[in-house]
């Protein structure tokens, strides 16, 4: 894929978002601000997943299954870490935040893999991928985010409790990829996120926890 293509589909993504930040107060633009924040990730991601590439000569498999899941979840929890321990470790804004990051990484992703298999998707595979991809990135940030607010209140635990987080939003993003390109499990790849997301949104929402991010005033 021409590299060039890859920023074209970035502005094309960004500059309306940027375009509509300043109309937004309090916790929508901080929301939308981080969903920004998860396509630039995406973007650097993609400049790191290509040098890694030039570097190694292992095949594409083993390069979606074992290195791109370590240095994309790294990525992405950077600016989760980094809201929790300078401004807010709050997991009630945490994990709406976390959720965010990874939405907007999956965004900018879809679109790459958009273009590079334009002949053959479809319908159904923009709505699968949709669910799947973002889902499973929100999930993987949402679960560092949830984590860092307890780290951040027991700093002894902050690099194991850290290497553990960011180990299991690994591994769940690895098993992921490693289905969704097995010819046999590949529809349990994609089924995988919906079954991790749907109990969590649940348990989320009857805690009050939506409602009390969403409620109150918007500063």
């Amino acid at each position: 894929m021409d590299q060039n293509m890859i920023y074209i589909l970035f502005i094309c993504i960004i500059v309306p978002i940027l375009l509509m930040l300043p109309l937004l107060t309090g916790r929508s633009r901080l929301l939308m601000w981080f969903m920004t924040i998860g396509i630039f990730a995406c973007l650097f991601a993609a400049g790191v997943n290509g040098f890694v590439k030039s570097c190694v000569s292992f095949d594409l498999y083993y390069i979606t299954t074992n290195l791109t899941p370590v240095m994309e979840e790294i990525i992405k929890a950077l600016p989760i870490l980094y809201y929790a321990f300078l401004f807010d470790s709050d997991k009630n804004k945490l994990i709406p935040l976390a959720f965010a990051v990874g939405v907007g990484f999956a965004v900018l992703e879809n679109m790459i893999i958009l273009t590079q298999n334009f002949e053959t998707v479809s319908v159904f595979w923009a709505v699968i991928r949709g669910f799947a991809s973002g889902l499973m990135h929100g999930i993987c940030t949402a679960i560092v985010g949830y984590g860092i607010s307890f780290i951040k209140t027991r700093k002894k635990l902050f690099v194991s409790g850290t290497f553990a987080l960011l180990t299991l939003a690994i591994t769940y993003h690895s098993v992921f990829n490693t289905l969704v390109q097995s010819e046999a499990y590949r529809y349990w790849g994609f089924v995988q996120p919906v079954c991790t997301y749907i109990p969590f949104i649940v348990f989320y929402i009857k805690s009050g926890k939506v409602k009390n991010y969403a409620g109150g005033n918007d500063k």
